[in-house]
């Protein structure tokens, strides 16, 4: 039985979000480079941060940063990559794809240089400390029940109309992946660093925020007001499908 274009393109994507984790979850060479930070960060001196340097750290950390990015936020694009190839002739669909993620992944990996200098800096000052992590899960609960973080997530459903063909579909690819980025960036920041100021269990906690974190995106839109909305979409999901296919078998 042939698929229909958006289970491949889910299919896909899911395929290619799992081989980042395995990446992730085995890191070879120490890709994630977290456990450097805590050993240098011992010492909390102006050499220490030099010495971070020396070992190319940051670099080590934005590639690590990148594939984290992928991994968590790939499977949420499933949607505006299943609208793109929607909306746009068929042999615009990939390329436009294409610039739409990368574009959306820039944008991600700009704010990751901040907040890598923040995880370093941290892990610093405060060496092997759950200190920093627990005052930012209070940071995180506030904001997952705030009306702004409503307000990022209900721009993040606005799908803009895209140009069919020409120079107009990139453009409007690139933006696209631009406003897509900012939205999930002003919605996810809070949960992004969380697992990253963690001294251990970072990859459980990745883990549990992507799950949180598709969750939330696949929420219908909401009036803005302080609320807690209970990020159980996708387990719902999981459960619903899971029951069918076993009355099916």
């Amino acid at each position: 039985m042939e698929l229909s274009q958006n289970k491949r393109i889910a299919i896909n994507i899911v395929i290619i979000s799992i081989f980042v984790w395995t990446l992730l979850l085995v890191n070879p060479g120490h890709i994630m480079a977290m456990k450097y930070c805590h050993v240098f960060a011992s010492c909390p001196t102006a050499t220490s941060f030099q010495m971070l340097l020396q070992m190319k750290l940051f670099s080590s950390q934005l590639i690590g940063w990148a594939l984290m990015v992928i991994a968590m936020m790939l499977p949420k694009l499933i949607l505006p990559i299943q609208f793109i190839y929607k909306h746009s002739f068929k042999r615009y669909r990939f390329l436009c794809s294409l610039l739409f993620v990368f574009t959306y992944l820039l944008v991600w990996m700009v704010i990751g240089v901040f907040m890598i200098e923040i995880i370093m800096g941290v892990n610093l000052l405060l060496p092997i400390s759950y200190i920093p992590a627990l005052v930012l899960f209070v940071i995180v609960v506030i904001w997952e029940i705030s009306p702004i973080k409503q307000r990022f997530l209900n721009l993040g459903h606005n799908h803009r109309i895209l140009s069919a063909f020409g120079w107009k579909a990139f453009r409007d690819s690139f933006f696209f992946g631009f406003t897509h980025g900012v939205w999930c960036i002003g919605s996810g920041w809070a949960l992004m660093l969380f697992p990253m100021l963690l001294p251990k269990g970072h990859d459980l906690a990745m883990l549990i925020v992507t799950f949180v974190m598709i969750s939330e995106h696949l929420e219908y839109p909401r009036f803005p007001k302080w609320l807690f909305v209970p990020r159980m979409k996708l387990l719902k999901i999981i459960v619903v499908q899971t029951k069918i296919r076993l009355m099916n078998f």
